[in-house]
């Protein structure tokens, strides 16, 4: 996948690094995860908020989950998580599975896929 800088720009801007990850390990992630930015470049930088933790890091049990809050009418939450023991693996599965998620909820919300979107009702003719 190509990036551009604004691609991993609204990836940079709106991450919040929680559980798991260190501030130092900040550009790393924002780097594997900047695909996910060109899905989102259809909303605006405002209304789009990710979060991304690990737990029990390098543990048999080894869990990230990477949320992305996409603030509009409706409200929609999306959580990818995976259970890959290689971390960057990991990354990268949470965010192909984050950008099928974000596809989806794009298509059903498109009008030209919702046929009570596209269609607009014809006003009374008054004479």
């Amino acid at each position: 996948m190509n990036e551009t800088p604004d691609d991993t720009a609204v990836v940079a801007q709106r991450l919040h690094l929680a559980t798991g990850f260190l501030a130092s390990e900040r550009g790393w992630v924002v780097e594997r995860l900047a695909a996910l930015g060109s899905r989102l470049r259809s909303f605006r930088d405002d209304q789009i908020d990710l979060e991304i933790s690990v737990k029990d890091r390098k543990g048999a049990e080894q869990r990230v989950t990477l949320e992305c809050w996409i603030n509009r009418t409706p409200r929609l939450h999306l959580v990818a998580t995976s259970s890959e023991r290689d971390l960057p693996g990991a990354l990268n599965e949470v965010r192909d599975e984050l950008v099928r998620q974000v596809d989806e909820a794009k298509t059903r919300t498109e009008p030209r896929s919702n046929r009570a979107l596209r269609s607009v009702p014809r006003l009374p003719e008054h004479e």
